[in-house]
C-alpha cells in the first residue's frame, strides 16, 4: 500500500446517513481516500470531528493557538467564533490578531463580524466597528456570518445603523446570528424576519420551539457563564437537524476539562439517538455556516475522531485534515510565538477615589444571583460613618463594586454589591464585558485600590488581594488573554478562583461573575465606568434613593 496513505478500521459512525458500520478509512494528502466497508478486529468508533457553532474565543483567556491545543484534546476540531471581546478593545486592529494568530494552527476557526461595537452607548470601549469595516470583514471567506445581533431594539424599531449591517451580510450571502433572550411573540417573529437565522439565547424549551417553528436554528448552549444544555436536551429527539451545540463563554480551566464532547456524552446518557445528537454537533453547523470540515463521506477533509464507545466517550485521538492534533488526552499542536497588542492607559488609584459620601436615605445594591447574568436590584437603608461616607457592611455581605476606565484617565464608578461573599480583601478582573474595562469587588477602599493597581501595573489581568498576599494571572493580550501555555493558565485560574473562595466568596465561579457585573445588556441593574445602570429602563440610576 502506498506509505502516504494512513489507514483507520472501526466502526464507522456515518453522522450523515444515519447509519453505523465496520469498515475501514483510508486518508490520503488530508482527504478521505476511500470508505471501505468490511469486518474489522477494532473494536472503536470512528466520528465526525465536533464543531462549537457560537464562542469568543477570548473569553476563555487563550489567544486562538492556545485555545487549539486544548480544544482538540476533546475531539472538537472547529468553532465559529465571535471576536467582538477583542474588537471591544482594539476594534479592526483586535480583529485582524484572532484572524492572523488562528492561521498558526491546523485547527478550523471561522469567524464572525462583530456586529455591535461597543454593545451600548453606556460605557466606555476601546474602539468600534463601524459598517463600512464590517462590509469588509463579510468579503472574506474566513468570516462565516454577522455575529449575534444583541440590539435588538434596533431591529424591531428598524434602526437605520441596524438594518445596514443586516442588508450587508444579506448581500454578501452570509448567515446572521442572533441574540434574543425570553423574545417571544410578534416581537420574535420580526425579528427573525429582519434576516437573522441562529440564536443561543433560549433558556426555556417554550421558547426555543416558538423560534423553531419560525424558523430559527437554536444553538444549544453550555459554558461557563450561562447552562442550559439539561433544559434544551429534549430538542435533539425531533429537531436535531435544526440544533447545534456551542459554548458561547468557556473559562480555561473548564476548557481544560472538556468542551463539546461533554455536551454530547450527556445528551446521549439523557437516552438521545448517538446519531441525532452527533447530527446538531457537526452536521448542522457544518451545513448551516457552509464550512469546510469533512463528514466521513469519500472526498471529504479527512476532520474526524476516534471514541472508545458512545457511551463513554473517551477521546482517543483526533485528526484535522489527515494530521493527528490530539493523542489520549495528550495535543500534539505546538505553542508558536505570538507578540501580545494591548489598549491600556489607565492611572493608579487611591483609597479616596472609592469613598462614597452619602446623599440619601436609601441605595440600590446590585444582588447576584449565583449562576446567572441577570442580578436583582435590593434597597439599602445604610449608616454612616463619622465623615458622613458609606461604610461597606460585611455582616449583610454588601460590598463595594467600582469599574474603571482603562482607555483613558478618569475616576472610577462606584457602587454597592450584595452576595459576592468576600470577608476580606478584593478580587478585580480586566475581563468585563463587553468593553472589558477594570472591574472589582473588595471589603475595603484600600483594597479595591490595591487591587486595581495591581491590574493596571500587569496592562491587565485577574487579581486578588488578602490581609497579606496579592495574585495576578496577567492577560497582556488585549488586557483579556494570556499569551502563556493554556494547560498552564487554567491551572492558574483555578487557583485565583480557588483563593477568591478562600477569602470567603460562596459563589461557584467568582471571577465569572465578576466579569459579567458590568454587562449592561443584561438586567436588572449593572455598573458601567460611566455609572450605575438600569438594565430594564435602560438608563443610569443614582447610586443613592
Amino acid at each position: 500500500m502506498n506509505p502516504e496513505i494512513l489507514s483507520i478500521s472501526g466502526n464507522i459512525v456515518d453522522v450523515l446517513n444515519q447509519r453505523i458500520f465496520t469498515g475501514t478509512l483510508h486518508l490520503q494528502n488530508g482527504l478521505l481516500a476511500s470508505v471501505i466497508e468490511e469486518p474489522v478486529t477494532e473494536d472503536q468508533y470512528i466520528l465526525p470531528g465536533l464543531v462549537d457553532a457560537h464562542i469568543h474565543i477570548e473569553s476563555s483567556m487563550l489567544i486562538p493557538t492556545e485555545f487549539a491545543r486544548a480544544a482538540v484534546i476533546h475531539g472538537t476540531v472547529a468553532t465559529v467564533s465571535d471576536p467582538h471581546e477583542i474588537a471591544n478593545v482594539l476594534g479592526m486592529r483586535g480583529v485582524q490578531f484572532m484572524l492572523d494568530n488562528a492561521k498558526e494552527t491546523p485547527f478550523k476557526f471561522y469567524f464572525s463580524a462583530p456586529s455591535c461595537v461597543p454593545a451600548t452607548p453606556f460605557e466606555t470601549a476601546g474602539d468600534s466597528l463601524s459598517a463600512a469595516q464590517i462590509k469588509e470583514l463579510l468579503k472574506r471567506p474566513d468570516i462565516v456570518s454577522l455575529s449575534e445581533m444583541m440590539n435588538v431594539p434596533g431591529v424591531l424599531n428598524n434602526a437605520e445603523e441596524v438594518h445596514e449591517k443586516l442588508l450587508l451580510a444579506q448581500v454578501a450571502g452570509k448567515i446572521i446570528d442572533g441574540h434574543a433572550p425570553g423574545l417571544r411573540g410578534a416581537a420574535v417573529k420580526k425579528y427573525i424576519e429582519a434576516g437573522i437565522t441562529t440564536d443561543h439565547e433560549c433558556f426555556t424549551i417554550e421558547e426555543a420551539l416558538e423560534k423553531l417553528a419560525l424558523g430559527m436554528q437554536v444553538q444549544i448552549r453550555e459554558g461557563s457563564a450561562a447552562r442550559n444544555l439539561d433544559t434544551l436536551i429534549p430538542l435533539l429527539d425531533d429537531h436535531y437537524q435544526k440544533c447545534m451545540l456551542c459554548s458561547d463563554d468557556k473559562h480555561p480551566d473548564d476548557l481544560v476539562d472538556g468542551h463539546i464532547n461533554e455536551m454530547v456524552k450527556r445528551a446521549i446518557a439523557a437516552g438521545v439517538d448517538p446519531l441525532k445528537v452527533l447530527w446538531s454537533a457537526s452536521v448542522t453547523p457544518i451545513k448551516t455556516y457552509g464550512l469546510n470540515i469533512g463528514l466521513l463521506q469519500t472526498g471529504d477533509r479527512a476532520d474526524l475522531i476516534i471514541v472508545d464507545d458512545l457511551a463513554q466517550f473517551n477521546i482517543l485521538a483526533t485528526y484535522i485534515e489527515g494530521q493527528i492534533v490530539a493523542k489520549n488526552g495528550v495535543t500534539q499542536l505546538v505553542s508558536p510565538k505570538t507578540d501580545p497588542i494591548n489598549h491600556f492607559k489607565a492611572e493608579l488609584q487611591t483609597a479616596l477615589n472609592f469613598r462614597l459620601k452619602a446623599r440619601g436615605a436609601s441605595v440600590p445594591v446590585i444582588e447576584v444571583i449565583d449562576g446567572q447574568l441577570v442580578t436583582k436590584k435590593y434597597t439599602w437603608i445604610p449608616t454612616r460613618d463619622e465623615s458622613g461616607s458609606l461604610p461597606i457592611d460585611l455582616d449583610q455581605d454588601i460590598l463595594k463594586i467600582a469599574v474603571l476606565n482603562r482607555y483613558s484617565i478618569s475616576q472610577p464608578a462606584v457602587a454597592f454589591i450584595k452576595n459576592f461573599g468576600l470577608k476580606e480583601g478584593a478580587i478585580a478582573s480586566s475581563v468585563a464585558h463587553d468593553s472589558h474595562n477594570i472591574v472589582a469587588v473588595g471589603t475595603s477602599d484600600e483594597a479595591l485600590a490595591d487591587v486595581m493597581n495591581l491590574v493596571i501595573e500587569n496592562q491587565g489581568g485577574i487579581a486578588a488581594v488578602t490581609k497579606s498576599e496579592a495574585h495576578i494571572l496577567p492577560l497582556p493580550v488585549a488586557g483579556i488573554m494570556s499569551d502563556g501555555d493554556a494547560f498552564e493558565v487554567g491551572k492558574a485560574y483555578g487557583r485565583m478562583d480557588e483563593l477568591a473562595k478562600q477569602m470567603g466568596s460562596k459563589l461557584t465561579a467568582p471571577y465569572m461573575t465578576l466579569s459579567f457585573m458590568a454587562l449592561l445588556v443584561i438586567p436588572d441593574i449593572k455598573l458601567s465606568d460611566q455609572g450605575l445602570f438600569d438594565g430594564e429602563k435602560f438608563e443610569f440610576m443614582d447610586v443613592f434613593v
